[in-house]
């Protein structure tokens, strides 16, 4: 067996890491908030696709005795497939649009405060409420990291 066909044979694979690595571009080098969530949601698809296709094996079956099997008193573990990744994955579902609907209730609200979903925008209005509080109290700023 050549390198082509161990690539080909595992092709799925590659997928996967593609679409994880799109979703890991997405969640860091992006400054839109939303971008961002999008991002997580493309990643946390990746993984649970990943997962899932770990879980099949080729020829085999759902693991439900057959009657020959409670018949004969006879298993073979090699004829079904393992059914707890797929169980994982059905939780980790449930987790993925709880996270994103929670974020999702976190955006509108920066939305309304904020008036903007740029991250960089946000963190100066962050920064000009920070310094007018401190003025307004007669404190000085806090020195910023490497000055004296």
């Amino acid at each position: 067996m050549n390198l082509s066909d161990i690539l080909l044979s595992r092709a799925n694979y590659w997928c996967y890491i593609f679409i994880m690595v799109t979703g890991l571009y997405g969640m860091t080098a992006k400054r839109n908030l939303v971008k961002k969530m999008i991002g997580l949601g493309i990643f946390q698809t990746a993984i649970m696709l990943f997962y899932v296709s770990i879980g099949s094996k080729e020829g085999a079956t759902i693991p439900i005795l057959s009657k020959a099997a409670e018949e004969t008193g006879v298993v073979i573990p090699a004829q079904y497939i393992n059914p707890l990744p797929h169980v994982l994955m059905l939780t980790a579902i449930v987790v993925s649009v709880a996270t994103l609907g929670v974020a999702l209730a976190l955006l509108l609200k920066l939305y309304k405060k904020h008036g903007t979903l740029e991250e960089d925008e946000i963190l100066a209005q962050l920064r000009e409420e920070n310094e007018a509080l401190h003025a307004a109290e007669g404190d000085e700023l806090p020195a910023e990291k490497g000055e004296k």
